[in-house]
């Protein structure tokens, strides 16, 4: 059929190629092969030597938390031993093989089980199979994609199965896919003449025409034809493959003798997990029990195990018993699973119909337990069932709001909203319904609809207010990120109002202070940039508050107090969950502004990934709009182009005026290194209406220095300069040090020439300015310009020799580029040196190559990088001939020198 091709290519590629990292996601309809061909390709990865770990979904699975990853890792936990301390202790946790007093960073988590599956294809290349892909719990899916996204430059090869109607998260696009469609008539024949009894005339007609091209139905219906030749065919009706399917596995079970039935039903109910416990209450492989269903087609005996040939059978004896059978399969299992209290908890639950204290409290540790390993969807499905099996009104209702509260991390909204309608109906308690609204508003404000996200929670707002509940701060911190989101001015006057009529609290100071910096960070700045230092120091190990310290201090352009508070949080900020929260991606801008361009690209991969698996639309633009930013900046403007253009394809522009702006900068900056000014002035322009008032009250005021240099090329200075003049004046006293050396610049490139350099020393003159490298040497080289077109040549060549180091240091190809052209003008000979050899790198080669100058070895590399050893091994030994050097010593040295030489050709 062809199909075993190109995936055994793919495993000898593999195999043969040790240094080489390969995904393929196999999807198909129920019964179209995927199963079978992920076997061959595991027997084959087996026969040329390498190693397999295998993971297959279970319905029943879905919400046990890291199930998968349990049984994808169970063979090999033995070598996790020798992981790294705080990668091994994560993995534990999450494994619930260690107790934990808080979730473990699903980075760290991820990074365990990368650096575990490159240790392991140290001696062997290694295949890693998962089926059933679709019912894999989130927890262990998140991991595997985090693996899949670093796996190149590894001997680790991934197949991932997965039903073709199914969403798979973080796995939906950027991978090869293999789509296993119906076999054509040709190949259908030929393989019902492999039957055991090939059906003939009309009901081979029959089967051909009802099975569709799926291989799993041809050989059914046969089966089927053959025990009962007199119908033709077992099913009657136009119905889908699956249910066809279904009802001819039910029917094979409903004609098997009892003891049979019964052990088929235990068998069912049992997860993939349990078999061990399973085994216990399930007669032996060659038992005659099994006989009958080993000859119906419904099980395999493979050595000393059972299992069933396929998820439909299985499926299909399951929900053809009677509930009492079910219930009685999932009472035995139980009583066999005293040890493992999660998997007994969902048991118990599956056999109970009415409300039972006992057994929902075992479910509410079942979901704490979870929670504590990061597996929120687990614990957010534990908490809704808690809740129906909870014998009191009041309990339930708490228990849905908690719930809605664990399933905001998973980004699946349609499911807090219906977690939050349940409270609704379940209780009139203020408290309870503004807890579950506010968990809707909170995870819609990562969408893109933010007008009705920002209704939601003002309403949330002003009821807990009323009811003077702390809620209403909480409710207006998310309200904000909405109307930094949005731009909306009606926005912040309704936030203001209420902030405005609530009582000064010390123990809400770094809330508020949130609130006022978030939505109005120009009004805000003059109160609250004194505070920070004195609320940053009271949230000492407090990761969330220093998180959200760190993004007012962005906002209020204090960036290096950003970067440290960010850097101190950085260990922990992401284990409160796995979505971006609010203004996620302000600790990439503060690395783009501090000049740690790769870092910050880091951190726009990182978000995309992660938002785009959840489908949240407006946090993944956030990311990919800083990527083109930092891209433009390098000299990629096709790169640029289509970030930001996706970035503006996943949000309206009007709902979404950050988003806008920030676009426009990107583009109007990738213009610039093309030197096409016309189209860099119709972008940055764009961040202002007609009027002249800024598109967002935040970051349109970034584009002023940049609008005004293209207005000069386009003979648009009059324009320009109004504009210039009606920013300063909106933002008055409110105006930040980075701002202002911005305008500075602008009017010094606006100005007469003969007026111009008092704006330029004044732009320079601040030592804060220091604090964004690449502005102050735009600047310098600006001004630098200025003066060598004076004749001033000796003050010229300090400013240009010092703003191309800092262009060298960051990579922006295009402003090198300029900067030299000016050097060569001032009579300097200008040669390209080392750092042009670096800033050819990619980000994460340029942090390799930090980090190891600065003597960190491949592990500890890999720890701060989230890549695995032998990556960080590999990125070195490409990235060494490159630099012109040939050990680890020279680093140093070669990073050093390269610094100095461009200071000495100044």
């Amino acid at each position: 059929m062809g199909r075993e091709a190109e995936t055994e290519e793919m495993i000898r590629r593999s195999c043969a190629d040790r240094s080489h990292g390969d995904v393929l996601i196999v999807t198909g309809e129920p019964g179209a092969g995927k199963s079978a061909l992920l076997d061959i390709a595991a027997d084959h990865a087996r026969s040329a030597g390498g190693c397999v770990l295998r993971a297959v979904g279970s319905e029943s699975e879905t919400y046990l938390g890291f199930a998968g990853l349990h049984q994808m890792l169970r063979p090999v936990l033995g070598a996790a031993e020798g992981l790294p301390s705080r990668q091994r202790a994560a993995l534990r946790a999450v494994l619930g093989i260690d107790e934990c007093a808080e979730a473990p960073d699903a980075m760290v988590v991820g990074l365990a089980v990368l650096t575990l599956l490159s240790d392991l294809a140290e001696t062997a290349p290694l295949l890693v199979v998962v089926d059933d892909a679709q019912w894999i719990d989130r927890g262990s899916l998140d991991v595997l994609s985090f693996v899949a996204r670093r796996v190149d430059g590894e001997p680790v090869t991934l197949l991932v199965g997965v039903r073709t109607a199914a969403a798979l998260p973080g796995f939906d696009k950027g991978y090869d896919r293999l789509e296993l469609g119906p076999l054509d008539g040709e190949a259908a024949n030929r393989l019902l003449d492999q039957q055991p009894a090939p059906p003939t005339g009309r009901t081979r007609v029959r089967i051909l025409e009802e099975a569709a091209g799926n291989p799993l139905a041809l050989v059914e219906l046969a089966h089927a034809a053959a025990d009962r030749p007199s119908e033709g065919s077992a099913v009657e009706g136009p119905l889908p493959v699956t249910d066809r399917l279904e009802r001819i596995f039910a029917g094979h079970a409903a004609d098997l003798p009892e003891p049979t039935r019964r052990v088929l039903v235990l068998l069912a109910a049992a997860d993939a997990v349990d078999a061990h416990a399973a085994a216990a209450g399930l007669p032996e492989a060659d038992d005659k029990a099994w006989e009958p269903a080993d000859r119906a087609g419904l099980v395999r005996r493979d050595g000393a195990g059972i299992s069933f040939r396929h998820p439909l059978a299985r499926s299909a004896v399951y929900h053809s018993a009677s509930f009492e059978e079910r219930r009685g399969a999932h009472l035995a299992l139980a009583e066999l699973l005293r040890e493992e209290p999660d998997r007994r908890a969902w048991h118990l639950a599956a056999a109970t119909v009415r409300p039972d204290r006992e057994v929902s409290a075992a479910l509410q540790r079942t979901a704490d337990r979870a929670r504590r390993r990061g597996g929120f969807a687990a614990a957010a499905a534990a908490q809704e069932r808690a809740a129906e099996l909870s014998p009191r009104r009041e309990d339930r209702a708490r228990l849905l709001a908690e719930a809605a509260d664990t399933a905001v991390f998973t980004g699946q909204l349609g499911w807090v909203e219906h977690l939050a309608a349940a409270v609704r109906e379940s209780t009139d308690d203020p408290a309870l319904l503004g807890r579950a609204a506010l968990a809707t508003g909170r995870l819609m404000s990562l969408g893109p609809h933010h007008t009705a996200a920002f209704a939601l929670l003002m309403r949330v707002a002003d009821e807990e207010a009323d009811a003077r509940s702390p809620l209403v701060l909480d409710a207006l911190a998310a309200a904000a990120v909405v109307r930094y989101y949005s731009g909306e001015e009606s926005q912040q006057r309704r936030i203001q109002s209420l902030v405005s009529r609530m009582p000064d609290d010390p123990s809400g100071a770094a809330l508020r202070a949130w609130v006022l910096a978030v939505s109005d960070p120009g009004g805000a700045g003059a109160s609250l940039v004194p505070e920070l230092p004195g609320l940053i120091a009271e949230a000492e190990g407090d990761a969330r508050r220093l998180t959200a310290l760190a993004i007012v201090a962005w906002l209020l352009d204090q960036t290096t107090l950003a970067a440290r508070t960010f850097d101190e949080a950085f260990d922990r900020w992401r284990a409160h969950g796995p979505l971006p929260d609010g203004l996620g991606c302000a600790v990439g801008w503060t690395r783009l502004e501090q000049g740690r361009w790769g870092e910050a690209r880091s951190v726009a991969a990182d978000i995309a990934a992660t938002a785009s698996a959840a489908g949240l639309d407006h946090a993944e633009a956030c990311a990919q709009v800083l990527d083109a930013t930092v891209v433009g900046l390098q000299g990629d403007p096709a790169a640029a182009r289509r970030l930001a253009g996706r970035a503006l394809s996943l949000v309206d522009p009007l709902e979404s005026r950050s988003i806008a702006v920030f676009a426009g900068r990107a583009l109007g900056m990738a213009a610039v290194a093309e030197g096409d000014y016309d189209t860099a002035y119709t972008h940055f322009r764009s961040a202002f209406t007609d009027d002249g008032d800024p598109v967002h009250y935040h970051v349109s005021y970034t584009v002023l220095a940049e609008l005004a240099a293209a207005a000069v090329r386009r003979g648009q200075r009059e324009h320009a300069a109004v504009l210039m003049e009606r920013s300063a004046r909106r933002l008055g006293a409110g105006m930040s040090v980075r701002v202002a050396a911005l305008i500075d610049r602008g009017r010094a490139l606006l100005a007469d020439p003969e007026h111009a350099e008092p704006f330029f020393q004044a732009a320079l003159a601040r030592p804060a300015g220091e604090q964004w490298p690449f502005e102050r040497a735009q600047t310098r080289l600006d001004y630098g310009e200025w003066l060598r077109r004076r004749r001033r040549i000796a003050e010229a060549r300090p400013l240009l020799s010092t703003a191309l180091e800092t262009f060298q240091r960051l990579g922006a190809r295009p402003w090198i580029e300029r900067a030299q052209a000016e050097l060569r003008a001032a009579g300097i000979e200008v040669t390209d040196a080392v750092p042009s050899a670096f800033t050819e790198l990619s980000p994460q080669q340029q942090q390799i190559v930090q980090l190891a100058a600065r003597g960190l070895t491949n592990r500890e590399i890999g720890e701060k990088l989230f890549l695995s050893p032998r990556t960080v091994g590999s990125h070195l030994y490409r990235v060494f001939p490159k630099l012109g050097i040939t050990a680890r010593t020279q680093l140093r040295d070669m990073l050093e020198g390269s610094l100095s030489n461009t200071g000495a050709q100044g």
